[in-house]
């Protein structure tokens, strides 16, 4: 039998991981419980923790009325295409940089890293000039390409350092064999690193998702990502808290979504090249 020592410190152990689940779920709770409130126990105090009346008038306005699903389908095309259009350049580079011969490649890595921590607000004027003197703004194309400037450096740096944990007589032996360069990296180099393919992937997803500056200074009306939606919900009179919850919650599930698709990778490509035989 077990002591009672032993048996205190368990009830203790799971009482602390309750209570540590409870604070970080609790916003998320809120956040769903207030995406159903009517106006009369958003605004109630003390406030209702549990609100016998529910809605879904927060949805009906947030999503439709108010442009929130206009921009969170603007946000997923937005992030979508720039994922794909930055993994399909970071996966060549990043094979260059790690396999072939290249001269000076370490400081061609800290150079590209470098641009990575280029401060946003230091080129929103200069991208704002660009494109609106091409006729772009207020385009998808533009905002695709503002994200590509920065979270290429990230995918490419993070892609060459996973290939060059492989071991190098993988490729060799394949060169030797005559598998030309293009082979290698479909057949070989592609496969062997999916998980951190799918890390950098889920990242740039993210960083595009989450992004507000560039998306308030480049749109207009006819793009209109959700996290320039979510700050138009507040007025100088009338905060919609129910409306930025709903729109906010809806927003979230893209992400959700993708983390549990990529979350067989995740593991593996966190910890890729942590051990070598």
């Amino acid at each position: 039998m077990r002591s009672r020592t032993n048996i205190i410190k368990e009830v203790l152990f799971y009482a602390f991981i309750a209570v540590v689940c409870l604070v970080f779920l609790f916003p998320f709770y809120w956040l769903i419980i207030t995406s159903f409130k009517i106006e009369l126990d958003i605004f109630h105090y003390p406030p209702v923790y549990f609100p016998m009346r529910l809605t879904d008038w927060n949805y009906r306005t947030g999503l439709i009325d108010l442009w929130g699903l206009k921009g969170i389908t603007d946000s997923f095309i937005i992030s979508s295409l720039n994922t794909l259009f930055v993994m399909a350049l970071s996966l060549p580079a990043a094979y260059a940089l790690a396999l072939l011969p290249i001269r000076g490649r370490n400081s061609l890595l800290n150079y590209i890293l470098s641009q990575r921590m280029l401060p946003p607000i230091a080129a929103a004027i200069p991208f704002f000039v660009l494109w609106n003197s091409i006729g772009w703004l207020d385009t998808y194309q533009a905002l695709i390409l503002t994200y590509s400037v920065f979270n290429l450096p990230f995918a490419i740096w993070l892609l060459t350092s996973y290939i060059q944990e492989l071991p190098r007589e993988v490729y060799e032996s394949a060169l030797v064999d005559g598998a030309s360069r293009i082979n290698i990296l479909r057949h070989i180099i592609v496969p062997l690193i999916k998980p951190s393919i799918a890390i950098a992937a889920l990242f740039t997803f993210i960083f595009s998702w989450n992004e507000f500056l560039f998306a308030l200074l480049l749109t207009r009306s006819h793009v209109r990502p959700f996290t320039v939606i979510i700050p138009s919900l507040i007025g100088g009179h009338v905060i919609l808290w129910g409306a930025i919850a709903a729109v906010t919650l809806v927003g979230l599930i893209p992400t959700v979504i993708l983390v549990l698709m990529l979350q067989r990778h995740l593991i593996r490509g966190l910890t890729f090249g942590a051990i070598k035989g």
